[in-house]
């Protein structure tokens, strides 16, 4: 079985590190086996950790329920790892002769699978140089984290083959990332050449005492760093102008550029003494927080900002939509999970209640107890309605056809009380799917002890869209879900069918 729409039946990880490891992360989470090297002893200790932090923030994430992990293992060496790979991710240390001696031994047993560097800036001509055969190295330069910051440069060198790079641009699409084709090859690419003018300009402003470490991120975090999440430097200058927009800006404050502001063709002399300086208060701002733990609330800010931006269909917030849709496309391809299914009736059906959800609470469905308020519980089970609707083919194409359900009736029982952050699963049963009316019945449980913690049983009605009034549904999806049913009239009727507000069980 393959990735996502990518076609990798198995990848290579060539370096461990906070990169190399990230990409580990993206992949297995996205169902691609794979292979990792790094001499370093605690290689596995320190991937495993990782790993760890990726599926905290996984389980975040997307609103569909996530594929089946894939498996990964470490390697001896290079060669062992890259051994019939269809794609070889590169992320050893910024040194050409190191890279270059990496891309030997790999040939040596894959003659065939794209080379991807992780490069942050070295030429792709100058790495594919002293290679057998260098129209198969591009750089892939992603950016920490790299399972979930979803940008990844595209760069082509000399003498790489361009369907590498039409390639590289499904596959990583299909990881849920947004391919940017840096289409001239420059030193330092796009992204890191903009980052580290404004980085060079931090350590001068620290060296010359003009601001501390924690001051210069404050003039970031809580000003351009909010709109940067959202629109470049480019949009962001353009909306400054006003209806005049770029024009009236460059106008306005183009002159400006000239002035001496700023020290950007100069580097502080990196002294022992400036290092420890720049040290010290990083640590102190740090407050008592390990890098670990700073990890995790980078995440959980990061998916909060792209959870925001997906409401908004807007910036990366729409990468992470249409990383959803897929997965639960591929879900309802594949017949498994819960958005399994299949495009024949005749198909085995799942022969129990679907999962059609399996995520974390998001801190933002809370009350002030820090538990699920009551309208999430009805957000999680439309969720799972919607899941439901895929399996049987009631997806977007189909409401673009003009068809689709309207839910007439809910009744939930909170059984339970779950926290923020904790795992929650929902299993549905299919309790009538003849003719217009669709009966379901939801059970949401703690996703680590299996606690039952609130039931949905739902009435819905298929519609014509067009007159907005109750219509039969369409032959494909009629016999899918006459198929559900039927594998699910076996089952036992569950505690709570036909409950009304006030009636004890």
């Amino acid at each position: 079985m393959t990735g996502p729409r990518t076609g990798i039946a198995r990848a290579a990880i060539i370096g461990g590190g906070v990169i190399g490891g990230g990409w580990l992360a993206r992949l297995i989470e996205n169902g691609i086996p794979c292979r990792i090297h790094d001499p370093d002893p605690e290689a596995r200790r320190k991937l495993e950790a990782v790993l760890a932090a990726a599926d905290r923030a996984y389980g975040k994430l997307t609103m569909t329920p996530r594929v089946a992990r894939a498996g990964w293992e470490l390697a001896g060496s290079a060669a062992e790892a890259a051994a019939g790979a269809d794609l070889v991710i590169e992320a050893v240390p910024e040194r050409l002769e190191i890279k270059r001696r990496v891309y030997a031994e790999i040939e040596t047993v894959n003659a065939a699978g794209v080379i991807a560097s992780s490069t942050s800036g070295i030429l792709p001509t100058e790495l594919q140089a002293e290679m057998a055969n260098p129209g198969r190295l591009i750089v892939a330069h992603p950016f920490n984290p790299v399972y979930l910051l979803p940008l990844v440069e595209l760069v082509a060198g000399a003498e790489t083959d361009p369907a590498k790079i039409d390639w590289a641009k499904e596959v990583f699409a299909g990881l849920g990332m947004h391919p940017l084709h840096c289409r001239v090859e420059v030193p330092g690419f796009l992204s890191d050449r903009l980052q580290e003018a404004l980085w060079r300009e931090a350590l001068w402003l620290l060296h010359d005492g003009a601001a501390t470490a924690e001051e210069l991120d404050a003039a970031i975090a809580y000003g351009p760093g909010l709109r940067w999440a959202q629109m470049g430097t480019m949009q962001t200058f353009h909306l400054a102008g006003g209806e005049g927009g770029m024009r009236a800006m460059l106008a306005m404050f183009g002159p400006c550029l000239k002035w001496p502001w700023t020290k950007l063709m100069e580097v502080p002399e990196l002294t022992p003494e400036f290092v420890d300086r720049v040290g010290a208060q990083c640590e102190a701002q740090a407050a008592g927080l390990s890098p670990r733990e700073l990890e995790r609330i980078r995440d959980d800010n990061l998916v909060a900002i792209l959870q925001a931006l997906k409401a908004n269909d807007w910036g990366a917030g729409r990468v992470l939509a249409a990383y959803e849709r897929a997965q639960a496309d591929r879900g309802a391809a594949a017949g498994t999970g819960g958005t399994g299914g299949s495009d024949d009736a005749g198909d085995a059906p799942p022969a129990g209640p679907v999962r059609t959800l399996a995520r974390a609470v998001p801190p933002d469905w809370t009350d002030y107890n820090n538990h699920m308020n009551e309208s999430r519980y009805l957000q999680a089970f439309c969720d799972a309605t919607d899941a439901l609707m895929r399996l049987i083919g009631a997806d977007a194409d189909y409401i673009a056809g003009g068809q689709s359900y309207f839910t007439a009736e809910t009744h939930i029982r909170h059984l339970d009380e779950v926290a923020a952050l904790e795992p929650i699963t929902v299993d549905t049963q299919v309790l009538g799917g003849a003719g217009r009316k669709l009966h379901l019945f939801h059970e949401m449980r703690h996703g680590r002890d299996g606690r039952l913690l609130a039931t949905g049983e739902h009435m819905l009605i298929h519609v014509d869209l067009a007159t907005r009034a109750a219509s039969l549904p369409g032959p494909a999806v009629a016999a899918r879900l006459a198929v559900l049913a039927e594998a699910h009239a076996g089952l036992e009727r569950p505690e709570g069918v036909g409950r009304a507000v006030g009636q004890k069980r």
